[in-house]
């Protein structure tokens, strides 16, 4: 292949390269595994990868500003804990979601402040805010689920509206906020030009702190909301859910073409990366794959979202 159509096809696998995959994937489930295409297989499918999309809406945002968030697994089990404990005592079910959300957006805040204003490492940041952040999962809820005794509120996480379930019209709604955010709006101008270089952002009069700390506050939020989401959809909190979690995600985004490097988003590409994993995941369920070989076909993918962003950030550069 000379160098032109090399060229031609970078630019067409960068352009319409996941959302390619995914409907080549699709078909090939739809016609090689039984059931898959089973309405209830698809609402399960669709309520499997609720949560997922709801966190990379917002986490997409922070690799597109250079930066990544590691604890957001910790803060869904924290948050749903703390709205299971807040409404069993105060019998209010807003009271437990407000709790919740604020419990999550402090956690951004932070996260955000100390990564922005104090220059640390992200990495390094949110690694120990996540071993923070599950620790007090546990020592809130004493170590053990907490059940929820307020009927109304499963009907966040369970219930279904026009034969869809809720977590799913919330997820779609999440991925349209994102894309007008990032596409229409100050703030995803902002984050775009302040991963693709920092320095010149700042010279270009952007405050590239003040975009840092509401990209993690957004982060904390979402995570937050998504682990009330749960909460709701298991009838209790659970402190030791969504280990591995924040790798999932993040998987997500950069299988659907945000840059580990910051700088680069599409949601419509994200919206397919969410969707690639949680097929393969339906599939190898649906085959009985055994749970450790589903281990290792997750590195796998990981490893391969990992290539293709390295792939076109040599292309681009």
């Amino acid at each position: 292949m000379n160098a032109p159509a090399r060229q031609s096809f970078a630019a067409t696998f960068a352009r319409a390269g996941m959302p390619l995959v995914l409907v080549v994937l699709f078909a090939s489930c739809a016609l090689g595994i039984d059931n898959f295409l089973s309405v209830a297989n698809l609402r399960g499918l669709a309520l499997a990868v609720s949560m997922t999309g709801m966190v990379a809406c917002t986490m997409l945002f922070c690799l597109a500003a250079g930066d990544f968030d590691l604890s957001v697994g910790s803060v869904v089990a924290g948050a749903g804990v703390i709205a299971a404990v807040v409404m069993n005592r105060t019998g209010s079910v807003m009271a437990g979601v407000a709790a919740a959300l604020g419990f999550g957006l402090v956690v951004g805040l932070i996260n955000g402040l100390v990564v922005a204003r104090l220059g640390i490492n992200a990495l390094i940041t949110t690694l120990a805010s996540m071993q923070v952040v599950r620790g007090l999962a546990f020592i809130v809820s004493g170590g053990s689920a907490v059940g929820i005794a307020a009927e109304p509120f499963f009907a966040l996480g369970g219930g279904v509206l026009a034969g869809v379930p809720i977590p799913v019209w919330i997820t779609a709604l999440c991925f349209a906020v994102a894309g007008f955010t990032l596409n229409r709006t100050v703030l995803g101008r902002d984050t775009l030009a302040v991963g693709g270089n920092a320095e010149a952002a700042r010279l270009a009069g952007i405050n590239v702190t003040r975009v840092k700390v509401a990209i993690f506050a957004a982060q904390g939020m979402m995570a937050a909301f998504a682990g009330v989401v749960l909460a709701s959809r298991v009838t209790s909190g659970q402190p030791n859910t969504s280990v591995g979690f924040e790798l999932e995600v993040i998987s997500a985004c950069v299988l659907g073409g945000v840059s580990l490097s910051g700088g680069v988003a599409r949601v419509s590409h994200v919206i397919s990366g969410v969707l690639i994993l949680g097929i393969v995941q339906n599939a190898m369920n649906l085959l009985n794959v055994p749970t450790f070989w589903q281990y290792v076909a997750r590195g796998l993918i990981l490893l391969a979202a990992v290539l293709i962003d390295r792939w076109n950030h040599s292309r681009r550069e």
